[in-house]
């Protein structure tokens, strides 16, 4: 297996970044770069490397922590360490695909049901697996649980 093109450019853009001194940019790179190592090393693929679609998992769910933790801090009175994690946050999502509309998401999903059958509650979770196969990444667990419970109303 090749080298992912996500992996390869986080990896660059470190390099930038250590060059012009950005210390935010540095630090949130290289916690992304270790939790794809970890993610490598979980999956003993250390040396083939983990997919475009595994390290996009990995960087979806770094992206949530950070989303988490600011919503923490704000609630906790903690501005200045919301903003932070809000900065990182906004640097993880310049290296995730873009995220499907709406609009796009319900197509989505009445292809789904359209392929399994009907909407009903014990096909939810069929549905929502199907759903998140046909959007190959470009839509959060999140969302699609949320776009199928208000089409089956």
């Amino acid at each position: 297996m090749s080298v992912s093109p996500v992996k390869t450019q986080i990896e660059q853009d470190l390099k930038t970044a250590m060059l012009a001194g950005d210390k935010t940019l540095v630090t949130t790179l290289r916690g992304l770069k270790s939790a794809i190592l970890y993610g490598e090393v979980a999956a003993g693929k250390r040396d083939a490397g983990l997919a475009d679609a595994e390290i996009t998992g990995i960087l979806r769910k770094e992206a949530k922590k950070r989303q988490e933790s600011a919503d923490l801090f704000s609630k906790g009175g903690n501005q200045i360490k919301a903003d932070a994690e809000l900065t990182e946050l906004e640097v993880i999502q310049n290296y995730l695909p873009a995220q499907m509309t709406d609009d796009q998401l319900a197509a989505l999903v009445d292809q789904a049901i359209g392929e399994i059958g009907e909407a009903s509650q014990q096909n939810m979770g069929p549905i929502i697996g199907r759903v998140k196969v046909l959007s190959d990444g470009g839509v959060d667990s999140g969302r699609i649980a949320i776009a199928v419970k208000k089409r089956m109303e």
